[in-house]
């Protein structure tokens, strides 16, 4: 709704008028006026919608359409704007609500011959300090910052018998199966005795928990950008999940920690991780999406102010909304299946 609320905020701001504001997808259960906006709550709780007067086709002088290009394209683009500041705030408070962190560097427990790192001289029992000179404090911090540099040559400090070494290394798109991007598989420094890493409970304070946040926010949409990149190199496969595999995700990482004040942060994250990818998505240039719908109002300016037929655009759209439900149909299939089979999200 976050998404939502983005589109009607700037809607409102600029005088075009709303004429709906819903929670929900029709059948409606309640609705109420204020002003010349209703307000309704429907039966299919999949998001929202904002409906704005003339959304395509100029219907008035306050309708979407009639006002100028970059109008229309701060309201289109609003939405996803919201979904990619929100996680800065909600990713602040998982830091600052007490939560479990992983204690302990990552030491390189294989490098495979022939691989990046073992070409660039890394050896089995090197502990990582750094990755392109942010510190990698622990094994997740270690995966995350090789990730976040696929593509690249990423420089790689290690502690080796008490001697810092800096090392360049390659950071594959399209690694072979079980190798990483680099060629190394890692290990935390220090196990308990039943082989799990160690943890300790940690609360970030306000003043480092926003910039934290702020950096955390930025390193996930570029990981969500590698992702899709991978996706076009063919060296992932595109995973998706609708309503009811994201709701399993989220029982599942409840169900995670041993407390119900220990799933806070976790759900915190989850919902950032929701938030930034359904800005991500949304921006993409597809039919029926925001993104789709910018892209036509770009195409409008690149040809002189003159417009794509509302008819065509219209079509257009249409065909997307058909294949998007057909898809969300197909995934949704396959969600159920993997409940029913008792599979879990995370294998």
């Amino acid at each position: 709704m976050m998404h939502e609320l983005g589109h009607f905020v700037t809607a409102k701001a600029f005088g075009i008028r709303v004429h709906e504001f819903a929670f929900g997808f029709p059948p409606r259960i309640w609705g109420k006026r204020f002003g010349e906006t209703e307000y309704t709550i429907n039966w299919l709780p999949l998001g929202g919608f904002v409906r704005l007067e003339g959304e395509e086709n100029p219907t008035g002088p306050r309708s979407l359409a009639a006002r100028p290009a970059w109008q229309r394209l701060i309201v289109l683009g609003a939405g996803a704007g919201i979904n990619l500041v929100l996680p800065v705030v909600l990713f602040a408070f998982a830091l600052m609500v007490p939560h479990q962190e992983a204690e302990g560097r990552a030491v390189i427990a294989e490098a495979y011959p022939g691989a990046p790192a073992a070409e660039a001289g890394l050896l089995a029992g090197d502990v990582i300090i750094s990755i392109n000179g942010r510190e990698a404090k622990n094994l997740p911090e270690a995966s995350r910052l090789v990730r976040i540099y696929r593509g690249k040559t990423v420089d790689i400090t290690v502690r080796r018998d008490g001697e810092f070494l800096t090392v360049p290394v390659e950071s594959r798109w399209a690694p072979p199966a079980g190798q990483g991007p680099t060629g190394i598989t890692i290990a935390p420094e220090a196990v308990a005795p039943d082989g799990r890493a160690f943890t300790v409970t940690v609360s970030v304070p306000p003043w480092e928990a926003f910039p934290q946040a702020t950096r955390l926010t930025w390193d996930t949409m570029v990981l969500a950008r590698n992702e899709i990149v991978s996706w076009f190199r063919g060296a992932t496969r595109p995973e998706f999940q609708g309503p009811v595999g994201i709701a399993q995700t989220t029982g599942e990482v409840a169900r995670s920690s041993e407390t119900a004040a220990g799933a806070v942060s976790p759900l915190l994250e989850l919902a950032a991780l929701l938030s930034i990818n359904l800005g991500i998505i949304n921006l993409l240039p597809l039919p029926m999406l925001d993104g789709g719908r910018m892209f036509f109002v770009v195409l409008e300016v690149l040809r002189g102010g003159r417009r794509i037929a509302p008819e065509r655009e219209a079509i257009v759209h249409m065909v997307g909304f058909v294949v998007f439900i057909a898809l969300a149909l197909v995934v949704t299939f396959f969600d159920i299946s993997r409940i029913a089979s008792g599979d879990s999200v995370f294998r």
